[in-house]
């Protein structure tokens, strides 16, 4: 099932995105969001995500990414449609903030989810430390949040989404108020973790040059109402290094996401 699209004045032809093969870790069959007030966030969307891809919601504030991320996440109820994952199949979740608790170390951050679910202290340990070398804070269980840089209490926030090992990683603009060297590092680690852990990535970002970077397939979404009206495939090969940020590729497809934007914005109601 494709993406919805909605033809734009102005847009180049859609692309048909490939992905990999198999059943859909997450598949949106007509789901749509109005609020109470009658302010609807988000149009029908058909969206079928595929076991393994790493794909990425890119547009404006208010175009509905995140509301579309929380109804995957199951933090929202769709007004109308469904939205279905695949069976046995864990989530993280990484919000725009850390969300850290100031008080707590490192390692009792990253075992939040754990304590959650009940899971005994002794079972715990080894999760909790595997989690914090996947994402290189492996020496840094009992420092506190306030001890850490920004890229720092990022990576503890990935970590704790990590820590039950999921399937699915949902991630909301996780990098944006990072400055731009750190961003670029921290999107290098998510896309050595993808591929290392085999995870399924859903990725919300205002940013081109991220998307670019991080993505197999790209959503561009527009505001007022939010919705889809185009998708690209980045079909370039991994892993990605910094001379592809560089390269003439990584310039025609951020052009090419540009442009669409920019149609975009020109058709808001």
């Amino acid at each position: 099932m494709a993406p919805a699209v909605i033809a734009v004045t102005g847009l180049p032809a859609v692309i048909n995105a490939t992905a990999p093969t198999g059943p859909p870790a997450v598949a949106l069959h007509a789901a749509e969001k109005t609020y109470p007030n009658g302010t609807q966030a988000l149009l029908p969307v058909n969206l079928q995500v595929q076991t393994g891809e790493f794909l990425t919601l890119l547009g404006p504030s208010g175009c509905g990414k995140s509301t579309l991320l929380k109804i995957v996440a199951g933090l929202l109820l769709p007004s109308a449609g469904s939205v279905q994952r695949a069976a046995g199949s864990t989530l993280g979740f990484v919000f725009q903030e850390p969300t850290l608790m100031p008080w707590a170390s490192v390692l009792s951050n990253v075992r939040l989810p754990l304590d959650l679910a009940g899971v005994p202290r002794s079972a715990s340990v080894l999760l909790v430390q595997q989690a914090l070398r996947k994402v290189g804070l492996q020496d840094f269980g009992a420092a506190l949040p306030r001890e850490l840089s920004g890229g720092m209490r990022m990576r503890v926030s990935i970590a704790r989404s990590l820590v039950t090992e999921p399937k699915l990683l949902l991630m909301d603009e996780p990098f944006g108020a990072l400055d731009e060297i750190t961003r670029q590092r921290l999107d290098s680690d998510l896309l050595a973790l993808w591929q290392a852990q085999a995870l399924t990535v859903l990725f919300v970002t205002h940013s081109i040059y991220e998307a670019v970077f991080l993505s197999r397939r790209v959503l561009v979404m527009a505001a007022q109402p939010g919705r889809v009206v185009d998708e690209v495939l980045i079909d370039e090969p991994y892993p990605r290094s910094d001379d592809f940020r560089v390269s003439t590729a990584f310039s025609q497809h951020a052009r090419r996401l540009q442009h669409s934007l920019l149609a975009a914005s020109q058709t808001a109601s």
